[in-house]
């Protein structure tokens, strides 16, 4: 992974997401920005929530219940699903999306995340703990670390080694913000500082 290429990171199988969100795919951070808006959009702690690896990309969610049954919502891997729902809701509307063959598919597999592989897990559940500005700062250092990366400024493991890095330069700030000026702040100061170890980690 050390050697991993901007053209070889946005190669996703399955979707077509734009540069940035690939490369987060590659990294498993979106998956880590996700734990955080179930966490915040949901009423389930962070212990309860958890992320596997779904080569296949056809179950976007599970949810399960206190009588051990769990609920999966399936679908083709396309944006437009998601979005035509946030738009519709509560209602749904027509959309092109392919419809699913689970005989074509054939399988559906999982696997656990190696956490060792995968820093931006960890980085993303900290910062959920942490709580205050810290999920401001994840995501600020993130954006600055990915486009350097896509800029060919820095390595593909450079990516999390960034992002962990102000977030302990920033352990600093645990309350809240109080408004979004003081979000746009936090997020002002965590990409100056990214900056700064990008032009460092590029020497």
């Amino acid at each position: 992974m050390a050697k991993a290429t901007p053209k070889q990171a946005v190669a996703h199988p399955r979707w077509d997401m734009g540069a940035k969100i690939s490369v987060d795919s590659a990294t498993l951070m979106n998956k880590g920005l996700e734990l955080i808006e179930a966490h915040y959009l949901f009423p389930v702690g962070e212990p309860r929530i958890e992320i596997i690896i779904h080569p296949e990309s056809i179950i976007h969610s599970m949810v399960g219940y206190v009588d051990g049954s769990v609920l999966a919502q399936l679908g083709s891997p396309d944006m437009r699903t998601p979005i035509s729902y946030a738009l519709a809701w509560p209602n749904r509307m027509p959309t092109p999306c392919a419809r699913l063959n689970l005989a074509e598919i054939g399988k559906l597999t999982f696997d656990e995340p190696d956490p060792a592989r995968f820093p931006a897990l960890r980085l993303a559940r900290e910062a959920l703990k942490a709580g205050g500005a810290a999920p401001t700062i994840l995501n600020a250092a993130n954006e600055i670390a990915v486009a350097a990366f896509l800029g060919g400024h820095i390595g593909f493991l450079d990516i999390a080694t960034i992002v962990e890095s102000v977030l302990s330069k920033s352990n600093s700030v645990t309350r809240a913000p109080l408004d979004l000026e003081e979000i746009y702040e936090i997020d002002r100061i965590a990409r100056n500082c990214a900056e700064e170890l990008v032009q460092l980690a590029s020497r």
